[in-house]
């Protein structure tokens, strides 16, 4: 191990921010922050500090997957209601030398001892607690071994696995004061948090009160735990005593969980879900991400609307894609499963022709309710996606990261011994036909538990190209709202002309067909409201929707990014 280079990393990591080039100039009232510009590389993270460690390893020679790897143990640390090594996610991986973008899959997947009725009481309902809460509702993790994955075939070689994971370790061993997005989540969790004593060790105070702003949170245990990574790979997670103890805190909450299960997790490699927009190639997260198959067909059926002429966040705008969406999410409910136990008829759900029989259902003046719509029938048209980062490097390489615990803090369960905060995923299962999930989104057979399937995402890490050039790395956090976070970014940039701070900061609407509401944020005005309503919309006021991070890239190279303000301690850096 070069230990100048570790020696370089500690000096980076806990100094001040690098300086960027002049940011562009505001010309939107939407823009309440401006974008970073930058020529050499950009890291947009929801933490700062973890925005500072990916930046650091391109600064040393490292590419978009080298500092990828690394934000992502460092998130593990910083920003531990969402970024984590106990949950699992989707990565997207473009390499500009060979014009190729890969899909790393690293979704949990559900103990060999799952059943279909799993998550059932003694009455046959589903049982909110069982899937959020209890150790049944852990899925095998997949985050390390996703990260391995990406550094082994796609990093740049610079770096050897262990130096990516010691940024991570340093901050562990820190340890974290509470402030911003911790100060503000930890309240919420702290119930949770109580139930488990390994994990009100940690993140609650030794009376049993929350932990204030400043208060110093130990993390010996994950620093240990980082190390073992470090110093052995993916196996010393997924073999050995830190698997034993994952498995002993499972078990010990009602779990299912064996080491064999740990032993035989694998990260896969998928091909990318990809469409068109305006002349512009959209790809994304394949199934089991529903993320990218919905992106591409909501953009479908907006397509044949003129969205610039009627304006940003028109009402008639607004109805349309409401309409669209309500359309994806049915089909979503029917269609959408794991692709090793299910066939999901992917080619249908993005083509051109079933979008047009889709928009031909949406009238242009009166909502549809919920109850009225039913999936539709892309496999008519078939022929023979917690937290994001987006980073860009030098040479045009791109990583679009969406990773998760779930809700935040996951099950609220930390492995006793690691300091690994445990996923509570299964809860993306459909526990029983027709019930809802935390999120609200509905599901059915081709979604429902099972031995070893991964569950339904809704995670949408997503890459936008014009005439073969990287343009656009953008995806969100916020379950059930990825979706249209995401299409809402690129129909601003892509419509609208906005500049990439603008397109995260302009209000955002929401219609996940259940429940059978249109949820918009602040800022959208009153008489537009009005028009919605008049049109049979229930209007639903929420604070924020979504927070994403994305960075453009300009024809000749020049990158801009932004990272959204509807969270504390977010942070786009570049040089």
């Amino acid at each position: 191990m070069n230990c100048f280079r570790l020696a370089a990393f500690a000096l980076f990591v806990f100094a001040p921010a690098v300086a960027s080039a002049d940011p562009a100039p505001i010309i939107s009232p939407f823009a309440t922050a401006r974008p970073v510009v930058a020529m050499h590389g950009m890291v947009v993270t929801q933490e700062a500090a973890a925005s500072r460690v990916g930046l650091d390893v391109l600064r040393l020679g490292g590419n978009a997957v080298d500092a990828a790897v690394a934000v992502g143990f460092a998130l593990a640390v910083t920003l531990p209601r969402a970024g984590n090594i106990g949950g699992g996610g989707f990565m997207l991986i473009h390499r500009a030398d060979l014009d190729k973008t890969t899909a790393i899959d690293y979704r949990e997947t559900a103990p060999s001892a799952t059943t279909k009725d799993v998550f059932l009481d003694t009455n046959g309902e589903a049982d909110p607690f069982k899937s959020r809460y209890s150790g049944l509702a852990i899925g095998v993790p997949g985050t390390v071994a996703g990260l391995e994955l990406a550094w082994r075939k796609y990093g740049s070689g610079r770096f050897t696995f262990a130096e990516l994971v010691a940024p991570g370790a340093a901050l562990a061993r820190q340890g974290l004061i509470v402030g911003g997005d911790v100060a503000d989540s930890l309240p919420i969790a702290a119930p949770v948090f109580a139930r488990h004593p390994s994990s009100a060790r940690i993140y609650l105070r030794p009376d049993g009160g929350v932990p204030q702003t400043g208060d110093h949170l130990a993390l010996d245990d994950l620093a240990a735990t980082l190390d073992t990574i470090a110093a052995e790979g993916a196996a010393g997670f997924y073999t050995g005593p830190v698997a034993e103890k994952i498995v002993a805190s499972v078990q010990a909450a009602g779990g299912r969980m064996t080491m064999d299960d740990l032993a035989h997790y694998r990260a896969v490699e998928r091909e990318p879900v990809s469409g068109s927009y305006h002349g512009h190639t959209i790809v994304s997260m394949p199934p089991p991400s529903s993320g990218g198959a919905h992106v591409i067909e909501i953009l479908n059926i907006l397509e044949g609307y003129p969205l610039r002429e009627q304006g940003l966040n028109s009402a008639a705008s607004l109805h349309e894609m409401a309409e669209a969406e309500k359309l994806a999410y049915a089909d979503r409910a029917a269609w959408l499963g794991d692709p090793d136990f299910v066939k999901v008829p992917l080619a249908g759900l993005v083509s051109k022709a079933y979008a047009d029989t889709l928009r031909a259902l949406i009238s242009p003046t009166q909502a549809r309710p919920a109850a009225d719509i039913r999936p539709g029938e892309p496999q008519r048209y078939e022929s023979d996606q917690t937290t994001h980062f987006s980073i860009v490097d030098s040479d045009g390489n791109a990583v679009a990261n969406t990773y998760t615990l779930n809700l935040p803090y996951g099950s609220g369960l930390v492995a006793d011994g690691t300091g690994v905060l445990l996923n509570d995923e299964l809860d993306d299962f459909a526990a029983k036909r027709g019930s809802a999930n935390f999120y609200g989104l509905m599901g059915g057979d081709a979604n429902a538990p099972g031995s070893m399937k991964r569950p339904l995402s809704s995670m949408s890490p997503t890459l936008v190209f014009k005439d073969g050039k990287l343009e656009l790395a953008t995806g969100s956090p916020g379950g059930s709202t990825i979706i249209t976070t995401v299409t809402q970014i690129i129909v601003n940039v892509i419509d609208h002309g906005l500049n990439v701070a603008e397109a995260q900061n302009a209000p955002r609407a929401h219609d996940q067909l259940y429940p059978d509401e249109l949820r918009i944020e602040r800022g959208i005005s009153e008489d537009t409201i009005r028009l919605l309503e008049a049109m049979g919309h229930k209007v639903v006021v929420r604070e924020a929707i979504g927070s994403a991070n994305t960075i453009a890239r300009s024809p000749d190279g020049v990158l801009t990014g932004a990272s959204d303000l509807r969270q504390r301690g977010t942070l786009a850096v570049g040089f």
